[in-house]
């Protein structure tokens, strides 16, 4: 396929639908980089077929979409579906995705027997080793555990975990629950009885400025932070 030109593709119920679009106007799209579709479409059509060219049925479209405007079809199908990636794209998010995963571990993780990180080469190699499949369009926090626990068959890694007691305002305290989560483990947690949340967090040692920097910014610094004696 003509590099200039890839496809989007997206299934409901069985029904298959498809799109072309122009890749790297795409990939901005899909990344919350762009926010205009009409440059990211090579045309309005919708494919139950693309590569033959059949149209997908007005009726097809009702019932997948409950509309048959192109556009607001478009925008959902660029935003749930899978973009087809050109290999230059493909290679390049891979890389950095895996940058940032590498990163991480040497951060976040040690070797039980030194005390010591592991060097970011031992673990790109302990990577290769393990065959580690590297997914360019998740969040690296989504990918971790799995990642950890293929590695520790090549390398021993540990943890080196602290704990975070942490008090939230109630207008923040519900918006900030799912993020807490996201860092590590809540030991404790408590609604107060004016709707704040005071919780006790397990998170790795290396993780404690990211959760202090995403919850200053949920909670326009208003949140206490402390590590829990």
């Amino acid at each position: 396929m003509d590099t200039k030109v890839t496809v989007v593709r997206f299934s409901v119920e069985g029904e298959k639908f498809e799109i072309l679009v122009k890749p790297d106007p795409a990939l901005e799209f899909k990344l919350g980089k762009r926010k205009d579709i009409s440059g990211v479409l090579i045309s309005e059509e919708i494919y139950s077929d693309s590569n033959k060219g059949t149209r997908a049925s007005t009726e097809k479209l009702m019932k997948a979409f409950k509309t048959t405007d192109s556009t607001a079809v478009a925008t959902i199908m660029l935003q749930k579906g899978d973009l087809n990636l050109t290999t230059d794209q493909r290679r390049k998010m891979i890389s950095e995705k895996r940058k940032q995963i590498v990163d991480f571990i040497a951060k976040t993780y040690v070797d039980p027997r030194s005390h010591l990180p592991h060097p970011p080469l031992r673990i790109e190699q302990a990577m290769d080793d393990a065959r580690v499949s590297v997914d360019p369009f998740r969040n690296t926090d989504e990918q971790i555990k799995e990642i950890i626990e293929q590695l520790r068959s090549i390398i021993p890694l540990k943890s080196e975990n602290m704990l975070l007691e942490i008090l939230v305002p109630a207008q923040f305290a519900a918006q900030s629950y799912s993020v807490l989560k996201s860092f590590g483990t809540l030991k404790k947690e408590e609604w107060q009885s004016n709707g704040a949340l005071k919780v006790i967090l397990d998170i790795p040692a290396a993780a404690r400025a990211n959760v202090m920097d995403r919850l200053g910014s949920v909670t326009k610094g208003t949140a206490s932070i402390e590590v829990a004696k």
